[in-house]
């Protein structure tokens, strides 16, 4: 019987870099004064040829604000420790853990505050040279702004609800009027990728060229797959339904793809919740899967050494794909739950009898955090090669993602955050190292009744 080598949550390799590009969260309370601010700057600068602000630290620092909103002088007490945090502690805490550098709280602090100095001089400023609006409603978003916190001045989403959106303001900075996420351009569907909702109506059949036909393959022992590999119900000599429409090429096709949450209630049952959910239910009444120009979200994932683009100009080009899910987070179920299991099952098949690998990357601000690989033997099923990893085990890290996540009071929070989370998924030949499928994954939170939903497009290069 074949069997799956698949490794353990405990075997998720870490990546040794943080991630970042976010925005900030955490308020020094009242003001300071204007030397008060400059000494910080100073020191700040100071601190800087130390190393006190390098790179992997300024990022791991972003990071935490993105995860940890402002929350004045309330203390959060983390359910795994029963501590008490402020939220500099927790900032400082999370640098330690992600970095191994120990930054403390009264330091955390003086960098927000430069960092919010500098944000409100750039917002001033760019009051003083824009023309668009009367004075009246420049005077209303300045003294919005002064009667916020250095925390939520640094903080995007602080900018964007308290300044742009309320006044109405255009101020050429992320988060004040323009969308989460910028649209990704030279493709139909660009407007729609960061709007949430159910999928969008596809292309025309006119602009997108079909798949060819399905290939005959012959294995041993005489078995013989044509049609029964993904077959549906078709036109006679039609390829089957799912090609053009669905995750798959002539080799590998994608079957099945979930994430979910499941609790014990008692000896015989289970509660499951699904975070995202892929289906199989394709029929030639769906519309063939509309294009994004992969090079729209090469910062999304990792440029180095088997990144995205590497990946892409390797190529087969009809293998790559990218998925955005409507995450469902609408559960109660509690964080320190032990009879709580989170985990991830696909299934593929192919009409080939391989060896694959399953590379799974999750990546924050572009940059591989951890990186789960598995491998998975053939099992011949209905006249083709089927390919399950069952109940494969979530990493720690993703668990305490979720949970931090689902914390987060607002749902315009919980998008800022995942505007800069992805996850890249490669499957591969064992053998011969092609490359089967690449599927790209980008998040925002489902704000559905029916849970999570999903919209699928094809990857290209015009």
């Amino acid at each position: 019987m074949p069997h799956t080598e698949a490794m353990s949550a405990d075997n998720w390799s870490q990546s040794p870099q943080g991630n970042n590009n976010t925005q900030p969260p955490q308020p020094p309370s009242g003001g300071s004064s204007d030397t008060a601010l400059n000494d910080d700057l100073n020191d700040d600068l100071g601190a800087d040829a130390e190393g006190v602000w390098s790179p992997d630290i300024e990022q791991s620092f972003h990071e935490a604000l993105a995860i940890y909103p402002p929350c004045g002088r309330r203390k959060i007490i983390l359910s795994d420790e029963g501590k008490m945090y402020g939220r500099n502690e927790l900032i400082a805490r999370y640098i330690k853990l992600r970095t191994g550098k120990t930054r403390t709280r009264k330091q955390v602090s003086s960098h927000i505050q430069v960092l919010a100095k500098r944000t409100s001089r750039e917002i001033t400023k760019q009051f003083k040279v824009t023309g668009k609006q009367d004075q009246s409603t420049k005077d209303k978003a300045l003294q919005s702004m002064a009667a916020m916190s250095s925390a939520q001045i640094v903080s995007a989403t602080a900018i964007h609800n308290k300044a742009a959106m309320a006044m109405g303001l255009g101020l050429g900075m992320p988060g004040a009027t323009a969308p989460l996420r910028p649209p990704y351009s030279g493709a139909s569907v660009s407007t729609e990728l960061w709007q949430p909702g159910l999928p969008q109506p596809g292309t025309s059949q006119d602009s997108v060229k079909p798949f060819a036909a399905t290939a005959v393959a012959q294995y041993p022992g005489g078995t013989t797959v044509a049609e029964t590999y993904g077959s549906a119900a078709g036109p006679p000599g039609a390829p089957p339904a799912w090609e053009g429409r669905s995750i798959g090429t002539q080799k590998l096709r994608l079957v099945e793809f979930q994430a979910f949450l499941e609790q014990q209630r008692d000896a015989d049952n289970y509660n499951k919740h699904l975070f995202v959910h892929l289906g199989s239910n394709v029929s030639y009444s769906d519309p063939l899967l509309e294009a994004v120009d992969v090079r729209q979200i090469y910062d999304k994932f990792p440029e180095k050494k088997g990144g995205l683009k590497e990946l892409y100009d390797k190529g087969p080009p009809e293998a790559f794909f990218l998925v955005k899910f409507w995450a469902d987070l609408n559960t109660n179920v509690s964080d320190d739950n032990q009879s709580v299991f989170y985990g991830v099952t696909s299934q593929y098949e192919s009409p080939d009898n391989m060896t694959i690998t399953c590379s799974t990357k999750v990546c924050s601000f572009g940059k591989q955090v951890v990186e789960k690989v598995e491998t998975e033997y053939a099992r011949f099923e209905n006249g083709r090669f089927v390919y399950r990893i069952h109940r494969s085990p979530m990493c720690e890290y993703m668990i305490n993602f979720i949970h931090k996540l689902k914390h987060l009071p607002e749902k315009y929070m919980m998008n800022s955050v995942l505007e800069n989370f992805t996850i890249l998924q490669v499957v591969t030949n064992r053998d011969t190292q092609e490359t089967l499928l690449c599927i790209a994954y980008v998040f925002e939170v489902s704000t559905s009744e029916h849970g999570a939903q999903h919209h699928i497009y094809r990857l290209v290069k015009d």
